[in-house]
């Protein structure tokens, strides 16, 4: 990002004239603009200009303020924050302004020095150009004028940018860095040189021409999301819950085995030993689809609790727009974000300072429109170009709403705008149980969308399946406080069995481990088995309840172990369902002829 000093452009150097935390006051700067970005101090501080009165210019700094005092030069840049999209993204790490975390290691050390400054895409890397146009053709925004084989799973398609087109006059095709002009396009105003690079401010939502309602859902192989709670791709979801309930967990999982070509992890204010976990563990996994590692096809940004707390709402901006720049390729792009809360806790404090009226409990008025600006960047969509590309952008959103509080601010604002929660129960977790998501609190308003998909595209039983379980987890609720006051023995047989059905639904289908190789995904198709081997159970119990069989011999069953051991069944071996299914039918069978036998 060039830099601008002195007169330039009708722009100064200012001063700092007041100095609090992240937050920096300066005066001089005039020419500059709200969302422009300056240089702070004789460091060099990477900031952004937040409010502008009169000739006082208020500057929130991504780094650490210690040190900086009235007096010291100002230098605009004559450009809003953004970010280089090009050749380069996939396997990297980013901190919340979009350096590359492992250059400036190589440089200045474990530690990030302030001021310091490396470009996000490597100038010095060639890559393999393969044009996709010919000389002479006509080209507009958006058109694919020619691919990178960026990594094993992901083909980098170089766009025309945003108002450019005309007809090209030069294609390139070997090795070029991203600096390096890949095609002349000639336009209305002259010609124009195009890298395999361009940059975007990160508070404008890349352009589309226009969105499509969701219609296919996002695959998550997590049981208790996809049968129950469902996300589409081009959706938006919220995982609030309290401490320890499982949040960065459930995230992971999404971002390992989400049915999506690109992932975008956000750790947004998270604990720094989190965000090794995902840096440790993400090139390591396998991706499900194609058995490399799952890096090949992620970008990470990371903005630890211990970064500048200013950084955090920058860490949002700028994995948004990474994922929207291979959303426009026709890629299905999942976001995670990972919290949102620690984000909107840096507004507040930044808002605090800025002396702004508060809002409820202290959070700037405008947070709702911000979170709002954020999740509505979202959506399946038709990408710019004549060729007719779609691409989707997903959003999972953690919220770590104080002591699980669901009523906080940030909760309420972006339950407003997401379509899907997932409510986290600590008590569920402290149950060992997980995911922990409480299937009575928790809802997906594409519930109808995704059942229709999968009765037509998968089996026809798949809505009738989930409601009919649905309906036993709701009934279990309304006689657990029965069974508190009575206990368990005073119910009827009936309400017996069906206690033992739900617990067979919690325990052998929403239950899952993260951590065996076999339990961790589960396909469509596995799901539906499953949840119908549970319930075929309940099924045949029912029938041999009625020929007067004993609750407790139907529950001692052998082939309840076997239900048991269903979700380690492997994908290839989806038949033996059928093995466990005959199984159920003829122990059940046998108890109650024996019954009636004994009966006459």
């Amino acid at each position: 990002m060039a830099e601008q000093t002195g007169q330039e452009g009708g722009r100064r150097e200012g001063q700092v004239v007041r100095v609090a935390g992240p937050l920096v006051v300066a005066k001089g700067l005039a020419g500059t603009k709200m969302y422009e970005t300056v240089r702070v101090g004789k460091m060099k501080l990477f900031g952004e200009v937040i409010e502008i009165r009169g000739d006082q210019y208020s500057i929130q700094v991504y780094e650490e303020t210690e040190g900086v005092g009235p007096g010291e030069p100002v230098v605009p840049s004559g450009a809003p924050l953004s970010v280089e999209l090009g050749p380069g993204l996939v396997k990297a790490i980013y901190d919340g302004i979009q350096r590359p975390l492992d250059t400036l290691r190589n440089e200045f050390g474990d530690f990030i020095v302030r001021g310091a400054e490396s470009p996000a895409l490597d100038r010095k890397v060639k890559w393999t150009f393969e044009p996709k146009v010919a000389a002479g053709a006509e080209v507009v925004p958006g058109d694919v004028i020619g691919t990178v084989q960026e990594s094993k799973l992901v083909l980098h398609k170089i766009m025309v940018p945003p108002g450019v087109s005309g007809k090209v006059a030069k294609i390139a095709k070997g090795e070029y860095t991203v600096e390096e002009t890949v095609a002349v396009v000639e336009t209305a105003t002259g010609p124009r040189n195009l890298q395999m690079m361009q940059k975007w401010p990160v508070r404008h939502a890349r352009q589309v021409v226009k969105k499509f309602p969701p219609t296919v859902p996002l695959v998550t192989g997590q049981r208790v999301i996809d049968m129950f709670f469902p996300m589409t791709k081009g959706g938006t979801a919220c995982v609030p819950g309290p401490f320890g309930s499982g949040k960065t967990v459930v995230q992971h999982q999404l971002a390992k085995w989400a049915d999506a070509d690109i992932i975008v992890y956000v750790g947004c204010g998270e604990r720094g030993n989190e965000m090794t976990d995902v840096l440790m563990e993400f090139p390591e996994l396998a991706d499900p689809k194609s058995g490399e590692p799952l890096m090949e096809r992620t970008v990470l940004v990371a903005n630890t609790s211990n970064m500048p707390v200013a950084a955090r709402e920058a860490s949002v901006f700028t994995g948004i727009t990474i994922a929207e720049y291979f959303r426009d390729m026709g890629y299905d792009v999942a976001m995670m974000a990972d919290s949102t809360s620690r984000w909107a806790e840096a507004m507040r404090e930044i808002s605090g300072r800025l002396e702004e009226m508060p809002g409820e409990e202290g959070y700037p008025a405008y947070l709702g429109s911000r979170i709002a600006t954020f999740y509505e960047r979202s959506g399946s969509v038709q990408c710019l170009g004549r060729e007719e590309r779609k691409g989707s952008l997903s959003i999972i959103g953690a919220v770590s709403p104080p002591g699980g509080d669901l009523s906080d601010p940030v909760v309420q604002a972006t339950l407003r705008v997401v379509k899907v929660f997932w409510g986290l129960d600590a008590s569920l977790a402290y149950q060992r149980h997980f995911p922990a998501i409480s299937w009575l609190k928790s809802y997906s308003l594409y519930q109808q969308i995704v059942d229709e998909y999968a009765d037509r595209e998968l089996d026809k039983a798949w809505s009738g399946v989930r409601k009919e379980a649905m309906a036993i987890l709701q009934r279990e609720e309304e006689l657990e406080e029965l069974v508190r006051l009575v206990g368990l023995d005073a119910l009827s047989a009936p309400d017996r069995l069906l206690m033992e059905a739900s617990k067979s639904v919690r325990e052998d289908f929403l239950h899952q481990n993260a951590f065996d190789d076999i339990d961790t995904y589960s396909s469509l198709k596995k799901q539906l088995l499953l949840l119908q081997t549970v319930l075929h159970f309940y099924a045949e119990a029912t029938k041999s309840l009625q020929r007067g069989s004993g609750i407790d011999e139907i529950a001692s069953l052998p082939i309840r172990d076997e239900i048991s051991r269903a979700k380690l069944i492997k994908e290839q071996e989806l038949d033996k369902f059928q093995k466990v299914m005959d199984g159920i039918t003829e122990q059940c069978g046998k108890l109650g002829k024996a019954a009636v036998k004994a009966g006459a």
